[in-house]
C-alpha cells in the first residue's frame, strides 16, 4: 500500500512539472517563431504614437489583455483595457485617432473583436494583434501580427486555454518591457508610478516624509529638562542644540539612564544636557531617501534607533526614528 501511494504522489508531481515544461517550451518556441518585421513594427507603433494604447480581448484573452494594459501603464506607456462588448455600447468613445489597439484572440476569429474592427479602422488607429492564428481575419486586418500560436495546450484534454494564454501574456510583457527600455524609463520613473510599493517607497520616500519636529534642548539644560523633553515628544531622544539651533549632540533614553546611574546624588543638581549628550552624532538630511537613512542606522557594528535631521543651513529640524521607517513598509 505504501509503495502504491508513493507512486501516485510521484506521478502527480511529474504531471505538475510537465505542465510547466509545456508552457515554458511554448514560450521558447514563440520567441523563435515571431516575425522580426512585425515585432519592430509593433514596437515602433507603441513608442512613436502620440496617443494611448487600447488593449482588448474576450474571455481568458480578455483577462490577459487587462494584465498587459496594467503592465504597459506602470512602465511608461498609457494603456486602458476595453472589452469588445462594452466597446459596441459606448466604450468606443475612449478610442481616438492616433491611438494603438492591441487585440488578443487565440483563434483570431472572435466575433466580438471582429465586430469592432471596421469602427477602429475608421477612427484611424493602428492595430497590433496577438493571435494564435496568423492567417485569421484579425491577423489580416492588423498592422503588426505577433504570433502566439502553440503546438498544444498544457491542458491534458488540449482544451483549456493554458499554454496559449501564457504565450500571449509573455508576448505582452515583452512588448511592455521593450517599449519601456526604448523610452528610457528609469527606476525612479518606475517608482513614481508605484508609490505604494516597496520599490517605489525606497526610491521616493524621503526623511522629511517620516521625521518628527525636532525635540530641541539647549546644552545648559538640566537633566530634568532633558527628561521632560523626551517625555513630551515621546521619541526616545532629544537633540541638543546651540542658540542658532545648530546640532551639538543627542541624548537618548539610554544616554539618560547610563549617565544618571554613574552620577552621584549630590552631583545630579548640576548635571547638564551637554554632559550627557553623544557629541557629533550621525545625522540625516531632510532630502535623504528614507531607505538610505535606514541603512545608516542598520549597517553599523552597533545599531542606532534615532537620527537627528539637519538641513543644508546646519539647522536641526527633526528627529527620525527607526520605528517610523519600518512602519512605513520599507
Amino acid at each position: 500500500m505504501t509503495q502504491i501511494a508513493k507512486k501516485t504522489v510521484t506521478d502527480d508531481f511529474e504531471k505538475f512539472a510537465n505542465i510547466l515544461r509545456i508552457e515554458a517550451d511554448a514560450i521558447t518556441k514563440a520567441s523563435v517563431r515571431l516575425n522580426r518585421a512585425d515585432v519592430e513594427r509593433a514596437l515602433e507603433l507603441l513608442t512613436s504614437s502620440g496617443g494611448k494604447v487600447i488593449v482588448t480581448g474576450v474571455g481568458k484573452s480578455g483577462v490577459i489583455a487587462q494584465k498587459i494594459a496594467q503592465t504597459l501603464t506602470s512602465t511608461g506607456t498609457m494603456a486602458v483595457f476595453v472589452h469588445p462588448s462594452d466597446a459596441m455600447h459606448g466604450g468606443l468613445g475612449v478610442v481616438a485617432s492616433g491611438d494603438v489597439v492591441i487585440a488578443l484572440s487565440n483563434s483570431g476569429e472572435t466575433d466580438e473583436l471582429l465586430a469592432i474592427l471596421p469602427t477602429l479602422k475608421k477612427r484611424g488607429v493602428s492595430i497590433i494583434s496577438i493571435a494564435g492564428n496568423v492567417e485569421s481575419t484579425l491577423a489580416r486586418d492588423a498592422d503588426a501580427v505577433l504570433d502566439a500560436s502553440v503546438d498544444k495546450e498544457a491542458c491534458p484534454l488540449n482544451l483549456a486555454p493554458t499554454a496559449s494564454t501564457t504565450v500571449a501574456l509573455a508576448i505582452g510583457d515583452a512588448l511592455a518591457m521593450a517599449a519601456m527600455e526604448s523610452k528610457g524609463l528609469s527606476s525612479e520613473d518606475f517608482a513614481a508610478n508605484h508609490p505604494a510599493g516597496r520599490l517605489g517607497k525606497r526610491l521616493t520616500l524621503t526623511v522629511s516624509d517620516l521625521m518628527h519636529p525636532s525635540p530641541n534642548v539647549s546644552a545648559d539644560a538640566t537633566w530634568l529638562d532633558v527628561v521632560r523633553a523626551i517625555s513630551q515628544h515621546a521619541l526616545g531622544a532629544a537633540n541638543i542644540v546651540d542658540e542658532n539651533a545648530g546640532l551639538l549632540g543627542i541624548v537618548t533614553d539610554g544616554d539618560l539612564r547610563r549617565t544618571i546611574e554613574r552620577t552621584s546624588p549630590e552631583e545630579l543638581a548640576s548635571l547638564t544636557a551637554k554632559a550627557m549628550m553623544t557629541r557629533a552624532p550621525i545625522t540625516a538630511s531632510p532630502e535623504m531617501l528614507a531607505f538610505d537613512a535606514l541603512r545608516l542606522m542598520e549597517e553599523r557594528s552597533s545599531q542606532i534607533s534615532v537620527l537627528p535631521v539637519v538641513d543644508d543651513a546646519g539647522v536641526c529640524v527633526g528627529l527620525l526614528r527607526l520605528h517610523d521607517i519600518v512602519r512605513s513598509g520599507l
